[in-house]
């Protein structure tokens, strides 16, 4: 039986792992995984390593402390990818984390691709020679990377992006009101901060002050705040107190049903930047983009970007669709001030629709659906493998 050896680093790469299992599956149901990753791989059947969530970790202070941790888990994945001898390792996103085990997996002699193309193009592009060293290809989710890594001799499948088949316009905004008794008259308002706990930590209170000064602007706002696995009791506690009162939500399906409720509401979002804002995007929800880290990282990476936005939904479209507050500016009143602009004006929540319209269109891969675009790319791969190198083993 071929295997191959997974490893995801955080929600998103594990969201991304189960829809490439499933595709896989579907067309070479011999295939076997193993490797690491969270709660949506384990539904496929999958049985990780140690617990994914031990790496959804971001920044540079919020790492340090946890660097020798890491590393023994990083030790212990390229050690348990020597003795199960797979046929091809394929790490997803988390690059701090899954380009390490790359690198250390291809120097022992196995193929290896890479899901979700590192942001390198955005900030550090001298790495570029080094991702081109750690693997054999990579599996992008934005049709600008092609070029970009194609130029520094790194086999790239633009595969599209998976958020055009998670279902986030596909919600039932009466199912989402009669579950949640919201009244006719209240405007639902999506607060996502992330699913990291740095992430958790530093946006939620913003996002809540934020909230409540919106509220006192346009009244009749309710909440929701989808809840991600590794950070759902951190969640809870920091939202305990919010007024008002936010609709806690666990479930995708509910989730992407408190989208539409958003939407036909005229409601709107505090989102992070991330993959969540193309979500909302998708899911045709107006949002102001938020984010922060600690000052240091920040000062870091100030000094390394080379892109004019930092959402993903603005890089797309080429210009300012959704306003972006960061670092200094991603402050309660700045944030308030956004958000009752788009619930005030539907020309401006309008504006965002069209800009969305434009943004999902580039991320189709030419044919069929991100994960199958994957999972062909995958078996082209393992179509051509070759067994791995003897293990140069010390004397």
């Amino acid at each position: 039986m071929t295997l191959l050896y997974l490893v995801a680093g955080e929600a998103s790469g594990d969201m991304l792992g189960a829809r490439l299992m499933a595709a896989l599956r579907r067309r070479r149901p011999d295939l076997s995984f193993a490797g690491v990753g969270g709660d949506r791989m384990a539904e496929q059947g999958f049985h990780s390593l140690f617990p994914m969530r031990e790496l959804a970790l971001m920044g540079l202070l919020e790492v340090l402390p946890n660097l020798r941790h890491l590393a023994r888990r990083l030790d212990q994945t390229v050690a348990d990818i020597v003795a199960r001898r797979p046929t091809l390792v394929v790490t997803i996103d988390s690059p701090g984390f899954t380009l390490r085990v790359a690198r250390r997996a291809k120097a022992q002699g196995f193929q290896v691709a890479h899901y979700v193309a590192p942001q390198v193009w955005a900030w550090r592009q001298g790495r570029v020679k080094h991702i081109a060293r750690d693997v054999d290809r990579i599996l992008a989710l934005l049709p600008f990377e092609a070029p970009f890594f194609e130029r520094a001799g790194i086999p790239v499948d633009f595969v599209g992006h998976s958020i055009l088949e998670s279902g986030a316009d596909g919600g039932d905004a009466a199912r989402f009101r009669a579950a949640h008794g919201v009244a006719p008259e209240e405007r639902v308002v999506l607060v996502m901060p992330g699913s990291r706990r740095s992430e958790v930590g530093r946006l939620l209170p913003i996002f809540g002050e934020a909230l409540s000064r919106a509220e006192a602007l346009v009244p009749r706002l309710r909440p929701v705040v989808p809840l991600a696995g590794p950070v759902e009791d951190a969640v809870r506690q920091a939202a305990a107190s919010w007024s008002p009162a936010p609709i806690l939500i666990h479930d995708v399906a509910g989730k992407y049903d408190a989208f539409a409720a958003a939407r036909e509401s005229g409601g709107a979002g505090l989102i992070k930047s991330g993959t969540s804002s193309l979500e909302v995007a998708l899911a045709g929800v107006p949002m102001a983009v938020g984010y922060k880290v600690n000052p240091l990282s920040a000062a870091i990476a100030r000094r390394l970007i080379k892109v004019p936005f930092v959402s993903i939904v603005n890089l797309l479209a080429e210009q300012e669709v959704v306003p972006e507050f960061l670092q200094e500016r991603c402050t309660p009143p700045l944030l308030a001030a956004a958000l009752a602009e788009l619930l005030r004006d539907p020309r401006a929540a309008d504006a965002q629709r069209r800009g969305f319209d434009q943004v999902m269109h580039r991320l189709r891969p030419p044919v069929g659906l991100p994960s199958e675009a994957a999972a062909e790319a995958v078996l082209a791969m393992l179509d051509h493998a070759t067994d791995p190198k003897p293990l140069r083993l010390p004397a």
